[in-house]
């Protein structure tokens, strides 16, 4: 019975020794293994690994993105105004001793020294600028150059800041309303500048397409004119050449063309004396020839009278 005991007890501390004896490292950690208090190794990869009991000791650190999220702080601007920035830095540990070596491993110191970081480059950044580039103009910049300083400020403590943004810019109430007023102020003027801009660009663009339509019109009249012309020399050539060849024919058509041109409208009257020629057709279906025997000189009167 006393050897199952001893045995037991054996196993027992065998299991101590070699739980003691191993550590893991997750997939979100970083560790290093100190040796009275000072690194011997780092750079562990995720799994099972060993150490010497009692004599090693492990740190295990957070691999993911961190969060520095500080209350807000009070800065002056080159107008010597008050305003309430509050911003927060993402960042991660990316060297493990020199994290170690600076902060001791405790993630709270390394939140404070970069806070310190961020309010100083804060304070330099907010100091040059006016109220209205803090307020909308300028923030962009601003954390670009915050975020450039403070990362080469960090890298000493084994960090990288991954981002600095600026959450909000709180006005003073004292001074809140009178900063707007400005503000809207310089924007009225910067619109009236734009407007006053853009009608005088209209103007020029309206006097430009005026002239242009000006100048179709008037090539476009002259070819019209010109068309017109040659179209009326065509028909007068046509007109003769009808004449000469049937007088009597053309003098009818012609008194067509005049009726049809007299009575246009529904409601036009025509006064005339019964024996005028211009009822030549409407009387006598040959015209003055049935009546004076004369086709020729009758068609040439009616043509007279139609024209």
């Amino acid at each position: 019975m006393k050897r199952v005991y001893i045995v037991v007890g054996i196993l027992g501390v065998a299991l101590i020794a070699l739980w003691a004896s191993t550590f893991t490292v997750a997939q979100n950690q970083l560790a290093i293994k100190l040796q009275l208090g000072d690194v011997v190794a780092s750079n562990y990869k995720p799994g099972l690994h060993f150490k010497i009991p009692f004599y090693n000791t492990v740190r295990k650190f957070d691999k993911r993105i961190l969060t520095m999220d500080a209350a807000p702080d009070k800065m002056l601007t080159i107008e010597k105004k008050n305003v309430i920035v509050d911003a927060f830095v993402k960042w991660r540990i990316v060297n493990t001793v020199k994290f170690f070596n600076a902060t001791g491993g405790d993630e709270q110191r390394a939140r404070e020294r970069l806070h310190e970081y961020v309010k100083n480059q804060l304070y330099n950044e907010i100091g040059k600028r006016k109220i209205v580039e803090v307020v909308s103009g300028q923030r962009s910049n601003i954390m670009q150059s915050v975020q450039q300083v403070v990362d080469q400020k960090a890298s000493d403590l084994g960090v990288k800041v991954v981002d600095v943004r600026i959450k909000k810019v709180e006005l003073p109430d004292k001074v809140l309303h009178s900063v707007y007023q400005r503000m809207r102020k310089e924007r009225n003027a910067e619109a009236a500048r734009y407007r006053a801009l853009g009608h005088q660009q209209a103007k020029t663009i309206r006097a430009k397409a005026q002239r242009k339509v000006q100048e179709i019109k008037a090539q476009a009249y002259r070819q019209a004119q010109e068309i017109r012309g040659e179209g009326d020399a065509a028909a007068a050539k046509i007109y003769a050449k009808a004449y000469k060849r049937d007088p009597e024919f053309y003098a009818f058509y012609r008194s067509l063309e005049a009726y049809k041109k007299s009575f246009n409208g529904k409601r036009d009257v025509l006064v005339l004396s019964p024996d005028s020629e211009f009822f030549d057709y409407f009387d006598n279906s040959q015209g003055r020839s049935g009546n004076s025997g004369q086709s020729a000189s009758a068609g040439g009167g009616s043509s007279g009278s139609a024209q």
